[in-house]
C-alpha cells in the first residue's frame, strides 16, 4: 500500500469518517464498517481531503482538462481538489458542478462554474450504483465535452445487489471509463492487519468481503 493511502485511511478513522461496528447500508446489507465523506465537515478536514484526492489523481496519470463535482457531495470535493492541485502542485484547473434544479433566471441553466469543455474528470465520494454516474456522464456529453473518468474516495470492492460485479466495475465496462480511488477495501484490510487490537474488526470485514466482495 502506498503511504498516502495509509495516511488517508488513518485520517478517515481518526476523523470519525470511517467507522467500525454494525451499519445498515442503503442496499439493506449489514456492514461492519461505514464510510461517509460528509463527516469531513471542517475547513481543515476538507482541505486535507482535497490533498488526498489531488495525489490520487496525479498518481493515476489520467489526462483531463477540468473537474466536475456532482451535486451534492461532489461539490465541495471538486472545489477542495482544485484548490489542492493549485496550492500544492502548481496546476490551475477549472471546475464546475450541477444544480439539482435548473435556474430559470439570471444566467439560467443547471451548470455552475467553468463551462464543461474538453476532458472532464468526475469527482465523487463513492459510487454505489451506475445511475448517478450515468447522469453525470450524460450531462457532460450534452455540453459537448467528454467524460475522462471517475475518482472516488473509497472503493468498497463490493458486488451490487443481484450482480457479480461492483458499481465501479460496471461503470468501467459499460462506459469504458477509467475509475480510480484514493484507497480500496484491500488497503483497509492491509491496514487492519497491522493492528493487533483490530482482530475482531478484521475478522468481521473478512467475512463480509467473502459474502459480498467482488
Amino acid at each position: 500500500m502506498q503511504d498516502f493511502r495509509k495516511e488517508f485511511l488513518d485520517f478517515a478513522i481518526n476523523s470519525g469518517v470511517l467507522k467500525f461496528g454494525q451499519f445498515t447500508l442503503k442496499s439493506g446489507r449489514s456492514s461492519p464498517y461505514f464510510f461517509n465523506t460528509g463527516l469531513f465537515n471542517s475547513g481543515a478536514g476538507l482541505a486535507q481531503l482535497g490533498r488526498y484526492y489531488a495525489r490520487a489523481i496525479l498518481q493515476s496519470g489520467i489526462e483531463f482538462d477540468m473537474i466536475f463535482g456532482p451535486a451534492y457531495k461532489g461539490i465541495p470535493l471538486a472545489a477542495a481538489t482544485t484548490i489542492a492541485l493549485a496550492d500544492h502542485h502548481g496546476l490551475d484547473i477549472p471546475y464546475a458542478f450541477d444544480r439539482k434544479e435548473a435556474k430559470d433566471h439570471g444566467e439560467g441553466g443547471n451548470i455552475v462554474g467553468a463551462p464543461l469543455t474538453g476532458r472532464v474528470l468526475i469527482i465523487d465520494d463513492v459510487i454505489t450504483s451506475g445511475l448517478s454516474a450515468g447522469y453525470s456522464i450524460d450531462l457532460i456529453r450534452e455540453q459537448g465535452a467528454t467524460a475522462a473518468g471517475f475518482v472516488v474516495s473509497l472503493d468498497r470492492k463490493e458486488k451490487m445487489p443481484g450482480s457479480s460485479i461492483s458499481a465501479l466495475q460496471s461503470l468501467q465496462q459499460e462506459q469504458s471509463l477509467p475509475v480510480f480511488s484514493i484507497a480500496t477495501l484491500d488497503d483497509l484490510v492491509e491496514l487492519l492487519n497491522q493492528d493487533s487490537e483490530k482482530t475482531a474488526t478484521l475478522s468481521a470485514i473478512t467475512s463480509y468481503r467473502e459474502q459480498y466482495g467482488c
